[in-house]
């Protein structure tokens, strides 16, 4: 039996009984596609002689020799699709300065660095950034807004969030001017996916059994299936999630994203896209409020996607998965893992054999303990039906959030402006105390109450009282009973590891998985990633931690894909994250578990301010809002193993990083670049 080429290899539960109860061998026909720039580290061996890939088969070692594989042309080759400028004087940029220039039919970014120049898309691609505002450091950018970086040299994502890279287009100097010659389609998309390995058709497999199996379909389990055809692994792949989509953008369920629905994902990962248009998922909203959003929003406001469809907030398109084989099961659960036998087992009873196992099942919400918690109107933020049913319940109605946590916070803010009230719940003092100190959780706790949200702090909930079977009133241990339609509940969650308890993989007290820094497990050829792990924190000296930052979820994945193909990789990455609220971000870069102290600089009242948060003197993370890019820029100096001092931080302030890093001299590179 030989599948299709362009088969669809997505198995919903109720279509998968068909595809899967008759288990056969299946045809042999393998294609890779390896980047040029890959082929020569491939080719060679650890001893520096020419060896071929190998990869393991239901326990049999099959070898790939590169001369068989075909490598893929640029994606820019129709010479009518190229345009080429001069943009500027080879003396208008100075070593260590970007600029944005345009080229007629769209813009890119020049570079100046060690007397070179180098130009790459001028956006992010993760939510478009203006790259320029960004933080140039030794050979590469990094974004603004969210921390992901790019290097100059090739347009690599290098560190996350986000899936793409950026276009890398050709320069020249002619007679002192500096030209760039660039692909109009690039400059129009502004990223580039990179080359990947594919199977044609499955081969030597039976259906219930794969080489790699990741269970989970957020970023982690997404960013390593990704990473391991960028590397040229050309064996079946299965990912598998309880949701009923493929992989999306999670944060956008309460945060939202900084650009239009529209256009949070082009297709640039080939020609199919561009010839089955038809089936492409349909990204354009036609909610009044959302198209207002859009008119109306600064370049830097947050569009809350808390009633967007899930094809709008999708990671990719179906036929990405379809055209690099990377097979998706949807509603299937892991009940339980075999570590001998090497098999998984599903709830429904199914079994599927593995040789590398990724466990990135992230975390499960925790509920409320008191009485009524299981009535109707009562919600955990988890899907984007459940955000869906909040917006549309919570319009002009009443609405309780229980805890003042990340997702309550942002649920609150996007309500605020359209439900009849909002009132928050929360045991702490001070929203955000534990995370970004009492300082700053007072001013975001003023603002929120002058976008008329009440604050109940220092209680619990106690009992939801019902009418009708509905939700009518929420009773606190202070004696306030609250009306309410809509309860949204933000107390938290657990690792979502309860089926690995008699597994034999090393399990904390807390329910997280324990990895190395190649997020392996205690057992071989099993790895874990995201939110449902701990794992040695180069920042804070190999501290076993747990960071459920959508940014590390992506690396944590990729990383693991790297060993899974034996590359000993390290993770070293600093945390980055940000939340949304009423138009305004906060950024985090760091690691501030157990600080001591909290210098700020700026006005809190103003909410124009950075945080550093200090432990024994050092900086170990920042926080601010309005005060782009002191936390990419902090970012980069703690990526690069710099310390910064407490006595030095109103010199980062004041942007000048090479006095207080002990630099001799002007550090290069370090700075913001001017704008054209």
């Amino acid at each position: 039996m030989t599948c299709p080429p362009l088969a669809p290899l997505l198995f919903p539960h109720g279509t998968m009984g068909g595809c899967f109860s008759k288990p056969k061998p299946v045809e042999v026909k393998i294609e890779v596609v390896i980047p040029e720039k890959e082929r020569s580290k491939e080719e060679m061996s650890p001893n520096g002689k020419a060896s071929p890939l190998i990869y393991k088969v239901n326990g049999t070692a099959r070898h790939y020799h590169l001369e068989e594989h075909p490598i893929a042309s640029s994606p820019y080759h129709n010479p009518k699709d190229m345009v080429e400028a001069s943009v500027c004087h080879v003396k208008d940029l100075e070593n260590g300065q970007m600029r944005e220039v345009d080229l007629g039919c769209g813009k890119a970014l020049l570079i100046k660095e060690s007397g070179e120049f180098h130009a790459v898309g001028h956006k992010c691609p993760h939510y478009g950034a203006p790259l320029v505002k960004g933080v140039l450091s030794k050979g590469r950018v990094r974004c603004p807004w969210h921390g992901a970086c790019f290097n100059i040299g090739t347009g690599d994502i290098e560190d996350f969030p986000g899936l793409d890279s950026l276009p890398r287009f050709q320069v020249k100097i002619e007679k002192e001017k500096v030209y760039i010659r660039a692909s109009k389609q690039a400059l129009q998309t502004q990223r580039r996916t990179k080359m990947m390995a594919k199977c044609i058709s499955l081969s030597n497999y039976n259906l219930g059994s794969t080489n790699v199996l990741i269970i989970g379909a957020g970023a982690a389990g997404l960013v390593c299936a990704e990473t391991l055809r960028q590397e040229g692994f050309s064996d079946r792949i299965v990912m598998c999630t309880m949701d009923r989509h493929l992989p999306y953008d999670r944060p956008k369920l309460s945060k939202g994203s900084c650009e239009p629905a529209c256009a949070v994902r082009s297709c640039s990962y080939g020609c199919f896209a561009n010839s089955q248009k038809h089936l492409l998922p349909q990204l354009v909203s036609t909610s009044p409020t959302l198209s207002q959003q859009r008119r109306n929003r600064s370049p830097d406001r947050p569009l809350v996607s808390m009633d967007s469809q899930p094809e709008q907030i999708a990671l990719r398109p179906k036929e990405f998965f379809c055209t690099y084989d990377i097979e998706v099961l949807t509603e299937m659960q892991v009940a339980a893992v075999d570590i001998k036998s090497k098999i998984a087992v599903f709830k429904d009873g199914f079994k599927m054999e593995y040789n590398k196992l990724l466990i990135a099942t992230g975390n499960t919400p925790k509920a409320l303990s008191c009485k009524g918690k299981e009535m109707e109107n009562v919600f955990n933020i988890r899907t984007p039906e459940d955000a869906n049913h909040v917006v549309k319940l919570a319009t002009s109605k009443n609405v309780v959030i229980v805890g003042a946590s990340f997702l309550g916070m942002e649920v609150a803010a996007y309500l605020a402006e359209r439900a009849h009230s909002v009132s928050l719940v929360e045991l702490e003092e001070v929203p955000f105390k534990k995370f970004f100190g009492e300082r700053v959780g007072r001013a975001v706790m003023k603002m929120f109450e002058s976008n008329r949200v009440k604050f109940y702090m220092q209680t619990e909930v106690s009992e939801l009282r019902e009418q009708e079977g509905k939700l009518k009133e929420v009773v606190l241990k202070s004696g306030k009973v609250l009306r309410a339609d809509v309860c949204v509940v933000g107390v938290g969650a657990v690792p979502a590891t309860g089926f690995l308890k008699q597994s034999g993989i090393n399990i904390d007290s807390k329910g997280f998985i324990v990895v190395n820094k190649m997020m392996q497990t205690n057992i071989p050829g099993v790895f874990a990633a995201g939110d449902a792990v701990t794992f040695p924190l180069a920042l804070r000296n190999n501290k076993k931690v747990n960071v459920p930052h959508w940014q590390m979820a992506h690396m944590h994945g990729r990383i693991a894909a790297l060993n899974m193909l034996a590359h000993g990789t390290e993770i070293s990455t600093v945390p980055y994250l940000w939340t949304a609220m009423f138009g305004k971000s906060i950024r985090y870069a760091g690691h501030a578990e157990g600080f001591d102290d909290v210098v700020i600089q700026g006005d809190l009242d103003e909410l124009k301010f950075v945080a550093f948060y200090t432990k024994s003197d050092e900086v170990v993370a920042v926080a601010s809002m309005n005060y782009d890019p002191i936390v990419s820029k902090v970012a980069e100096v703690l990526a690069a193993g710099r310390t910064i001092r407490k006595r030095d931080v109103e010199l980062f302030v004041r942007h000048e990083p090479e006095t207080c890093l002990g630099y001799q001299g002007k550090a290069p590179n370090m700075l913001v670049a001017v704008p054209s």
